[in-house]
């Protein structure tokens, strides 16, 4: 499996396209102006509690109060308030917490309005930016991740990923992290540790532990509300929660950038550090990589698939709605029931994408073709548990229900990926839009895969004349890739009275094809 990380850098925004042999599987952009990443920290003041909610609003410096929860306190609360309010004042000097005295835990089923008061300072943690109307969900209880360890201060607890399989390496590093925690400080450990030496694990917990130094020097000249501690910028951090031995290549376009990252790789895999390269040519990145082409065909509400089938994605306030659709394709499966598993098994697959391409949260319902059979119902379930595990969101699903619907909820802690895929419509001039001109040919190209295996020869394509002039412009047209892909001729007709969207096939005598 070839596993590419292109990256694309403007004035102030910086694109990360991962592609999994060529196929796009996740899209991110990191705007320089956002003050509020998840992992950031902020020394800020409470604003008020409001005990129905059993939760806070908190001045963060954010036009909406961050929302903190009286379960996001973390049960060493007084222990943690006692430290900041003693760095504050000058009184404490030793930052490191090995020496100091644990207060009482506070109760977890305990009040909002007992554990903090108005304009009481608090040092929270971004734990989810803000979305649409919503402020950031914070917590203050931290947590410092680094590329194999994430430290917890106040906490003894050293705790292992779940995606570790094997008791028998979940035990050995256990005890590797265990001799080397500092005291005072609990341990997550990541998967990416699995196999790693107690050296490597060392410098991790290391500059981890260095990092939690020099936030604390900061907050005795901090003001209200101010940011201590700022998660890495997005290009580590991506390879840090990414990057392994399956990656073949790391493209960027900017010369700066290209240098920090050579510098990272260097740090965390040196026998990587020849897979960084800068992109010189003169063609953009993301057209180099085939990366723009599917922005454009994978972000529109309607999502085209194999054999035809596609997908209908609805996004409302509360929920995500996504309909399957086996559309118009044949199929050589015996009867309906093995036709609806094979549709949506292929949905399946391409919802585990779109899901972590979107960074869709949240609750989805997904509509899939009823199946008659439960074992084909167990199959589908099965599958698209499989296709989700790469998902780096926690994220829940419940078998399929009596209607043929699927649940999901996933978490979300940025706000979804959403790209303008419709362009105006030439043929209206009241401003109304249509689909871009590349989703309308995808679609054509399905359509025509579909006639020319069912023995159709010498086609024609009759289509508006803009999607026409799309289809033949250049040398190495579209309508010349498919004459020497299906080693066929193959004719592109421009109509002046079809509409935009308007297309059809017919043979060599102008008679109409139907799929």
């Amino acid at each position: 499996m070839n596993k590419e990380l292109i990256i694309r850098s403007s004035s102030n925004i910086v694109d990360f396209a991962l592609l999994k042999d060529g196929k796009l599987v996740e899209f991110q952009k990191d705007k320089e102006s956002s003050k509020y990443s998840v992992g950031d920290v902020f020394i800020a003041k409470i604003r008020k509690s409001i005990p129905g909610l059993n939760a806070a609003f908190v001045n963060v410096g954010y036009h909406k109060d961050g929302f903190l929860h009286y379960h996001d306190l973390g049960p060493k609360l007084p222990t943690y308030l006692k430290f900041i309010k003693g760095i504050i004042s000058g009184k404490l000097k030793d930052y490191s917490i090995e020496n100091i005295t644990f207060e009482k835990e506070i109760d977890k089923n305990g009040s909002i309005a007992e554990a903090i008061k108005p304009n009481q300072t608090v040092l929270v943690q971004i734990i989810k930016e803000p979305i649409s109307t919503k402020g950031p969900r914070i917590s203050s209880e931290l947590s410092i991740a680094g590329r194999y360890l994430v430290l917890v201060p106040f906490s003894d607890r050293i705790s292992v990923s779940q995606k570790i399989e094997s008791n028998e390496e979940k035990n050995r590093l256990k005890r590797l992290v265990k001799s080397i925690a500092p005291k005072g400080f609990g341990v997550i450990i990541r998967t990416v540790a699995q196999g790693k030496k107690v050296a490597e694990l060392d410098k991790d917990l290391q500059t981890l532990h260095d990092k939690w130094i020099t936030m604390c020097k900061k907050l005795q000249r901090a003001t209200y509300p101010s940011k201590v501690l700022d998660e890495m910028n997005k290009s580590s951090l991506i390879l840090r929660d990414l990057f392994n031995d399956t990656f073949t290549s790391i493209v960027v376009d900017d010369e700066t950038l290209y240098y920090q990252l050579k510098d990272y790789v260097q740090e965390i895999a040196p026998n990587k550090e020849s897979i960084v390269k800068l992109h010189k040519e003169e063609s953009p990145i993301f057209e180099k990589y085939g990366v723009e082409r599917q922005i454009k065909t994978s972000f529109g509400q309607n999502v085209s698939m194999a054999k035809g089938a596609y997908l209908v994605i609805e996004h409302t306030e509360a929920l995500h709605v996504v309909d399957v659709n086996s559309g118009n394709r044949s199929s050589k499966s015996n009867n309906q029931e093995d036709t609806a598993l094979e549709v949506n098994l292929i949905a399946a697959t391409e919802i585990a994408r779109q899901l972590r391409l979107r960074d869709m949260g949240g609750i989805i319902v997904v509509d899939f073709i009823d199946l008659g059979s439960a074992e084909n119902r167990k199959k589908l379930f099965d599958h698209l548990k499989d296709e989700m595990q790469d998902d780096r969101a926690k994220h829940k699903i419940l078998p399929p229900s009596k209607f043929g619907l699927i649940q999901i909820t996933r978490q979300r802690v940025r706000p979804e990926m959403t790209i303008k895929t419709r362009e105006q419509n030439p043929n209206n001039k009241n401003g109304a839009e249509i689909e871009a001109p590349i989703l309308i040919v995808r679609k054509i190209a399905e359509d025509l895969e579909l006639i020319l295996k069912k023995g159709h020869k010498n086609v024609r394509l009759n289509a508006h004349p803009f999607i026409a002039a799309f289809l033949n412009e250049g040398f190495f047209s579209i309508k010349n890739k498919w004459i020497w892909q299906y080693k066929q001729w193959i004719k592109v007709n421009p109509r002046d009275a079809y509409t935009y969207l308007e297309y059809h096939f017919t043979d060599k005598d102008g008679k109409n094809i139907k799929l």
